[in-house]
């Protein structure tokens, strides 16, 4: 599929979503059917994995060696959570560390120089229709609202069959709720689904492209209520397929802890930037990277199929509609972080999980 044919489906399903439009399909019934058969296989080897469907606990404090500095300059630590589905929540890995939401909160801490007040309110096994939920955990607390919010779904999603008017639908709704109460939000929009080991082609394609329509429409949803995405379909497609020993997990269907490292390391120049934390100069387009503005259906369907390409909101309006820009960040190196100060045991620290 072209990424013209991409734009005009991601905005047909996201105007669906807007007025309350259903029945935009991702690919035909048929395909659909085949396609979660081969899943289902891709479900099994994560019971028969290593996992064990246990999610390690990372919530707590990170950066606390910039505590000094950062109560000096009366800045309070900076607050992040998660929000999402098992990939959010770092099923398929052993230690807290290796988390993608303890890596986020590690390297934001460097980037700020300020500790980090990580939460993580994600659920394996979790649609897109769960959000409300997980949104009410993170607004519902006498806890401050968080300066930023990062959102990882849509896999379950495609494999469940929700349509994807209604999938987006959640997601802008979850967005606009938490921009709203004041937090930044940026969602790493659908995986590749097609890079599933036990997916054999000629289905592949079939569930890249329908993985890939609807991290376009995801896009289009989150830019459209002020948030920012990251593609992570096909950060994780070209990589996991080149490496799929080394970036897949022991279930063959989760990240390894080295693939959730390539995550965050894509995802993190766009939390720093939407806190303002990047230097000015990089949010200018850079067109020797072939960043620009672009009508955001565009753009997303670009992002959709490019490794870590970045889209936030530019202009509101323009002879095709909503303008994007769209950023391809250089990705930032991130160090596997210490652990939150004074850890429970790693037994205590893991929560039992759905498997995805």
């Amino acid at each position: 599929m072209t990424n013209m044919s991409r734009a005009r489906v991601a905005r047909r399903i996201a105007a669906g979503a807007a007025y309350g439009g259903g029945g935009v399909g991702l690919v035909g019934a048929a395909a659909v059917g085949l396609v979660l058969a081969e899943v289902r296989m891709a479900r099994t080897a994560v019971h028969n994995g290593n996992s064990g469907g246990r999610v390690p606990v990372a919530d707590g404090r990170y950066g606390d060696g910039y505590g000094a500095s950062a109560s000096a300059a009366g800045e309070p630590p900076l607050r992040l959570t998660m929000l999402g589905d098992s990939t959010a929540a770092g099923q398929g890995v052993h230690r807290a560390a290796q988390t993608p939401g303890a890596l986020l909160a590690s390297g934001l801490a460097a980037v700020a120089e300020r500790p980090v007040e990580f939460r993580n309110v994600a659920l394996p096994g979790a649609q897109s229709d769960d959000l409300d939920r997980q949104v009410a955990l993170v607004l519902g607390t006498a806890a401050p609202v968080p300066d930023v919010c990062v959102i990882m779904v849509g896999a379950n999603d495609v494999t469940r069959r929700m349509p994807p008017t209604r999938s987006v639908r959640h997601l802008s709704a979850a967005v606009r709720r938490l921009r709203t109460a004041g937090a930044e939000v940026v969602v790493g929009t659908c995986p590749d689904l097609g890079t599933i080991e036990p997916v054999r082609q000629p289905l592949r394609w079939l569930a890249r492209r329908a993985s890939r329509q609807l991290a376009a429409a995801q896009t289009i949803g989150t830019v459209e209520q002020g948030g920012r995405t990251v593609s992570l379909g096909d950060l994780l497609g070209p990589e996991f397929a080149a490496n799929p020993r080394e970036l897949f997990g022991p279930d063959n269907y989760h990240p390894s802890a080295e693939g959730y490292a390539t995550a965050a390391m894509a995802v993190l120049p766009t939390v720093c930037a939407a806190l303002g934390l990047w230097p000015a100069e990089e949010e200018r387009p850079d067109v020797t990277r072939r960043e620009g503005f672009l009508p955001v259906a565009r753009a997303a369907a670009e992002a959709a199929a490019e490794p870590g390409t970045e889209v936030t909101a530019a202009m509101p309006t323009g002879p095709r509609g909503p303008w994007a820009l769209l950023k391809r960040r250089r990705r930032q190196h991130v160090e596997p972080p210490t652990l939150p100060a004074d850890p429970a045991s790693e037994e205590a620290r893991s929560r039992a999980g759905t498997t995805e």
